[in-house]
Order: C-alpha cells, then sequence, then structure tokens
C-alpha cells in the first residue's frame, strides 16, 4: 500500500490532510474538485481571486504565463513567462514554475522547482523537488491499446484504474535534465533519476 504520508512530510498537517488517506492516483483524479473545495476556503485578504484562479499577494506571476483554473499559487511561488497551469493545480509556498513548463492536474509541495520546459501531468510532487530543463513526467500510456496506469508496490505492479497518472515524488527529489518519467512512476524521497534516462516502472524492480 503507498501512503502519502510515507513520500512527504507534513501531509496530515497540511492544507490536504483530508485527503491523506487516498492513493496517490486518486488525489490526482480528484484534483480538480479538490482544489475547487479549497478555493471558497482561501482567506480573502490574502489572495488575488480571478474566477476560479487564486493567486498568493506575495507571488510573482509574469506576463505571459497562461493560468486555467481551478487553481491555487500559494506564498513566494514564481510563475515565469510562457509556462502553462491547467487542469486544477495546487501549489504550495515558494514553488517555481519556469518558462516554457507544463503542470496539468498536479499537487506541488513547498520548495519544488519545474526549471524550464518541462511536463509534468496528474501527479503528486513533495517538497524541495528539482525537476532539471526538459525533464517530463508522462501521464499517459499513448503507446498501447490498455490505457490503465500501472505502479509498482513491493515489486509487484498494481492497477490503479486510471487511465491518467504520472507520478508520486517523495521530498527532494531529483530528475535530471531531458529525463522521462513512464506513467506510474513512484520514488521515495531523495530518489534520483540522473540526465536523460529513462524510468518505468512497470519494467522497472
Amino acid at each position: 500500500m503507498i501512503r502519502l504520508t510515507d513520500y512527504i512530510a507534513g501531509f496530515s498537517q497540511s492544507t490536504l490532510a483530508p485527503w491523506a488517506e487516498l492513493a496517490p492516483w486518486a488525489l490526482a483524479a480528484q484534483a480538480p474538485a479538490i482544489v475547487r473545495q479549497l478555493l471558497v476556503q482561501l482567506p480573502a485578504d490574502e489572495y488575488t481571486l480571478e474566477g476560479d484562479v487564486a493567486v498568493h499577494r506575495t507571488a510573482t506571476v509574469e506576463t505571459g504565463a497562461l493560468l486555467k483554473g481551478p487553481l491555487i499559487i500559494g506564498a513566494q511561488c514564481f510563475i515565469a513567462s510562457g509556462s502553462l497551469l491547467r487542469g486544477g493545480c495546487w501549489l504550495d509556498t515558494h514553488c517555481i514554475i519556469g518558462p516554457g513548463a507544463e503542470l496539468k492536474t498536479s499537487f506541488v509541495f513547498s520548495g519544488s522547482k519545474l526549471a524550464h520546459f518541462n511536463f509534468v501531468g496528474d501527479s503528486v510532487l513533495g517538497h524541495g523537488i528539482n525537476l532539471e530543463a526538459g525533464s517530463i513526467v508522462a501521464n499517459y500510456r499513448n503507446e498501447r491499446d490498455d490505457k490503465e496506469v500501472q505502479v509498482r508496490i513491493d515489486g509487484q505492479l498494481q492497477r490503479t484504474g486510471c487511465d491518467k497518472f504520472g507520478a508520486l515524488l517523495g521530498d527532494q527529489c531529483r530528475i535530471g535534465a531531458n529525463a522521462v518519467l513512464a506513467p506510474g512512476a513512484v520514488l521515495r524521497p531523495a530518489s534520483v533519476v540522473g540526465r536523460g534516462q529513462l524510468f518505468d516502472g512497470e519494467v522497472s524492480v
């Protein structure tokens, strides 16, 4: 069994605590609904709200960034020009979404960075994660007829019931430039994927 609290420190004390018992793929699947629920709880004096997009007043969003709700951007985040956030995303504090990066239907905890020209879809990222330039967290098994994503737990593959799930990345993971995480990646805290490498949990023991 995968427990979010084993991968992300303080999860059970975070804003997402009510969903701590969900599997990561279930959490990602419910992201739009969860973010909408959190939007109505935000302190109005701390966030600028336009439609279903909330940006903390201390965050920086450069001209040219495209923000699609439901979306919450936390304190001291930096969102660069040319980035795209869509599909239900939640960013904790001090996160960076660099130029050309796309974040879809994901939860990102404090201090994590998508450097530039990244894609992260339908994922849960812990604290202090760094994705170097061009690294990808794929979320869909385009190459086969059976699209259901599987994850490897204790050496055994488990079906998720989802056709879109990217990754659960534990705190302080490092993903090198141009690396690719295939759908269903589950990485323990402080894991490293080298530059240009492919990590596919369905074939990796």
